[in-house]
Order: structure tokens, then sequence, then C-alpha cells
């Protein structure tokens, strides 16, 4: 699978490793990174060699979230939902490896990953709603369901960071390990996942998503419908 400007992909023993590279803007996503990401996972779901999928940035942090440098367009939502749709829908199981700042939508595709690592420095913010904007990424559904109602208002709506001790603590992670461990624990586990028979991984992710995320689609409509009436409002203003 080729790499890219702005994502590189490698493979070995049935692991697809696909690292966020833009570096310079902390891995913050523009369109020509999220439709690379988007082209990767879906050429992997047709390709029996990638039995697992871990995701990490290059550089200083995991993901700054959307690159704020240019104004907010409709493709910008299509791509980063699209993304999102295909890691919960993906045949193979994804593991996130995230450091430095994971924030808003790198954030949210956290939590479409299966399973998360995280770098005991790494730190988390949601500031979608100082920005003028809604989540994306099926948040709505993702996060009240690991952290319940309350919490996820709090994070969304006050926009306070919190740290990976946090994150651990209420279970938005899955293992918190020291910065320099998180590549190779990271694709440790993501050998372990790959040297599953592929039919057991699918049908446990398949089955504990369609339990545990029932809502997950109806998330991402409600959520690509108020981002386009918020965008609107400032159309008109």
């Amino acid at each position: 699978m080729p790499s890219t400007s702005t994502l590189i992909c490698t493979s070995e023993a049935g692991v697809l490793t696909l690292t966020l590279n833009r570096p310079d803007k902390l891995n913050a996503i523009d369109n020509p990174l999220a439709e690379a990401l988007l082209d990767a996972l879906n050429t992997a779901a047709n390709d029996p060699a990638v039995r697992a999928i871990r995701l990490r940035g290059n550089g200083r942090a995991f993901c700054a979230g959307r690159d704020v440098s240019a104004a907010p367009t409709d493709k910008d939502l299509e791509l980063v939902q699209a993304v999102s749709r295909a890691i919960v829908a993906h045949r193979c199981p994804v593991i996130a490896a995230v450091h430095g700042w994971t924030v808003g939508a790198g954030f949210e595709w956290t939590m479409n990953a299966d399973i998360v690592f995280a770098a005991d420095s790494a730190k988390f913010k949601l500031p979608e709603a100082s920005l003028g904007v809604f989540v994306t990424g099926g948040l709505v559904a993702t996060l009240p369901a690991a952290i319940g109602p309350m919490r996820a208002k709090a994070l969304t709506l006050l926009g306070e960071p919190f740290d990976a001790a946090q994150a651990l603590a209420w279970g938005l992670v899955y293992r918190c390990v020291p910065a320099d461990e998180l590549d190779a624990v990271s694709l440790a586990a993501a050998r372990q996942i790959a040297d599953l028979k592929p039919e057991v991984a699918r049908e446990f992710k398949r089955v504990l998503n369609q339990i545990g995320l029932e809502r997950f689609e109806r998330a991402v409509e409600e959520e690509t419908a108020v981002q386009r009436r918020l965008g609107q409002g400032d159309a008109e203003a």
C-alpha cells in the first residue's frame, strides 16, 4: 500500500500501520490527509493479508484535530465522518497509539478505534463548542457510552483539557505506557490480534460494536446535520 506525503503506510506480519504525517502541523487534519487515510482503510478492507490496523501520529502529537487555518467546508465534514465510519465498520480491529496532543476530530477518531494505547504524557481536548462547531465521528454515541452523559456533556461543553491518567480512569484508553514504550507496546498488541483467526477477530469486533454502538450511525447522521446547520448560521450572520 503506497504512502503519501500526509500518510505513511507500512505493513509487516499482518499489521498495517498508518501514520499521520503532518508533523509540522501536529498532524492537523486537512482534506489530503483525510482522503489518504480513507483510501488506505478502504484498500485494507479488501486485502486479506491485513489482519490488524494500527493508527499513530508522526512527530510531537497524535493529531491536533481539524486544520483551522482554513474555514471548514462540507467536504471536510464528509471526509472526517467517512473516516470514522470506515474505522468502526472495518473488518479488522483498529488500534490507536496516541501521544502528545489528541484534539477534536483526532480524539474522535481514537474513540472509533477498538483499542487505544496512550503515552503517559498524552493530553486530550474537545474544543469544538468554543469554536462554534459541533463534534464529529459519532462522538455523541461513543463518548457517553464510555463515560456517561454528564461527563460527556462536561468534556464537550467546557472543553477542558485532560491527561492520560484521567483518560485511563474514565475508560477512554485501554492502557497508559511510558512514551518511549508506546510504539513497541501498541505494535505487540496489533501483532497479537493479527495472529488470531481473522473470522474470530472480525466477529468479536462486529458483535461488540453492533450491541455497544447500536446508535453510532444515527449519531454520525445527527452530527452531520447539526454541523451543517451551524455552518449555515455562520454564513447568514
